[in-house]
């Protein structure tokens, strides 16, 4: 018995940017990136740069040589900014897993998100004390840290791939 010939294949067409992009995710994931890296920054801040200032009652001027103590420290610099990237690839992580689906796309989204809203900051606040190369690679590198997230989300919770000539006697090694 033969089967009926169907046509032919449909033809390959290319995905948008936007093919099968969830939001629901995507915000959630900035949220989770913004609010987890606010909150890491400000215990960092504390513990490490604010002893002096609790001690004395949290006076505007102790708070601002806290700061400008910690802006000065290239160690510093280094860990908020470890800090900022794991919070991106935290939501990008959380994005995927809710995704789904084109993990490291929505993962990639959040990190757009989170560039976006560095951007908007930038933009209305102050003129930052952080030397101009920390923020630059922060802008660059954010994309591609939620992408990262993504990819990582895109490893868990699928089920492995089965060997179709193993048969039934088990995986090959």
């Amino acid at each position: 018995m033969e089967l009926p010939r169907q046509g032919p294949p449909p033809p390959i067409e290319p995905k948008g940017l936007f093919t099968g992009v969830q939001f629901r995710p995507i915000i959630i994931g900035a949220v989770v990136d913004y609010v987890g890296t606010s909150i890491a920054v400000i215990l960092y801040t504390m513990f490490f740069y604010m002893g002096d200032a609790l001690d004395s009652g949290m006076s505007e001027e102790a708070v601002e040589k806290a700061f400008e103590k910690m802006v000065a420290s290239p160690e510093a610099l280094l860990t908020l900014f470890l800090i900022g990237m794991l919070g991106t690839v935290l939501g990008g992580y959380v994005a995927g897993r809710l995704a789904r689906v084109e993990e490291v796309k929505h993962g990639a989204l959040v990190g757009a998100v989170a560039l976006i809203v560095a951007l908007v900051q930038a933009s209305v606040s102050e003129p930052s004390p952080v030397p101009e190369w920390y923020n630059i690679l922060g802008y660059i590198l954010a994309i591609p840290a939620g992408a990262l997230g993504g990819s990582i989300a895109q490893g868990k919770g699928k089920p492995p791939i089965v060997d179709a000539t193993a048969g039934s006697r088990g995986p090959r090694f």
